[in-house]
């Protein structure tokens, strides 16, 4: 058995279950490196990321560097003399990190790997259309998400689940499999095994504002799983064209109802409560949706104090 000291690189909250997983089974936690604090919210006042407050409360020592090449970075890195690092949802390291440690670095991944290799893995298996995703232990290469696999992990996506739901699912499933994997790593049974490269990748490129526009002339599935893969964030959006007053609104929850119909595309239905959009193979009925400068809110309650014309579409 091999004693490990650990030392831990992750931000977001994907990556506070992982590392609770590690403290919570007692292994030595050398330290954890994070993002620096930023300013955030209408007071722009400085935020601890989620990882840095978990190890803060459990006594960790945390490092917080802007340059990962910084030299006086590496010196603290090299002091505390980790022989493995665990990496959840953390930037692209340097070579001069990720060789540091005798026992390697290896990286948790949202996906069944070489699949959605990138920033997005999450958000484009539900936009694809995907019906199982997973997550992947990796050790850390040169180049992005190519490392040789040491585990993996398997999960149905529901035909109801949305980013925000899929996160979490891969997040618990995800700090399972860190914990085995730093297990078997611990008693020196790892085989790495090369990604195969199919002939067809697909991939998992970042999220940019125009990629989350709607492209209402797609079939209704597709238009469903832009919607929920985009889902809490950073949200799908569309116009609603209001006799000639354009209205940039955020899509944040809908079904779809899978009919015939003899709509005009693109209108936008109206009734007292519900808000509809006749598409190719059916209807998107929205549920939830946010306006320019609004809270986002349940479309019950927008209609409430909002009425749309009957000539008003979506584009």
């Amino acid at each position: 058995m091999r004693n490990l000291n650990i030392v831990f690189m992750g931000t977001p909250d994907f990556a506070v279950e992982s590392l609770k997983i590690l403290v919570e089974n007692n292994y030595r936690i050398a330290g954890v490196v994070t993002a620096p604090d930023k300013p955030a919210g209408r007071g722009r006042k400085l935020q601890q990321p989620a990882v840095k407050k978990y190890a803060v409360s459990q006594h960790l020592r945390v490092l917080q560097p802007s340059n990962l090449k910084d030299p006086g970075f590496l010196d603290e890195l090299s002091a505390l003399n980790a022989n493995l690092q665990v990496v959840v949802a953390f930037r692209m390291l340097p070579r001069e990190v990720w060789q540091m440690p005798e026992f390697g670095t290896f990286n948790l991944h949202a996906s069944l790997l070489p699949d959605y290799r990138g920033a997005a893995p999450i958000n484009r298996a539900i936009m694809n259309g995907e019906t199982v995703t997973g997550v992947t232990t990796f050790f850390i290469d040169d180049k992005i998400d190519t490392g040789e696999i040491i585990m993996y992990d398997k999960t149905d996506i529901a035909p109801d689940d949305n980013a925000g739901a899929l996160h979490d699912k891969l997040m618990t499933i995800g700090a399972r499999l860190v914990l085995n994997t730093v297990q078997a790593i611990a008693e020196n049974r790892v085989r790495p095994q090369k990604q195969r490269e199919p002939e067809v990748l697909k991939k998992a490129e970042k999220i940019h504002k125009e990629t989350c526009r709607i492209d209402w002339d797609r079939p209704i599935g597709e238009i469903y799983n832009h919607i929920r893969g985009l889902s809490p964030y950073p949200g799908a959006w569309t116009v609603f064209d209001d006799r000639g007053e354009e209205i940039p609104v955020k899509i944040l929850d809908a079904v779809m109802e899978v009919t015939s119909h003899n709509e005009p595309e693109k209108k936008l239905i109206s009734s007292r409560n519900s808000l509809k959009i006749p598409v190719k193979g059916g209807y998107i009925h929205l549920r939830e949706v946010q306006l320019p400068g609004k809270r986002k809110m349940a479309v019950s309650d927008l209609l409430n104090g909002y009425t749309f014309s009957t000539e008003c579409t979506v584009n």
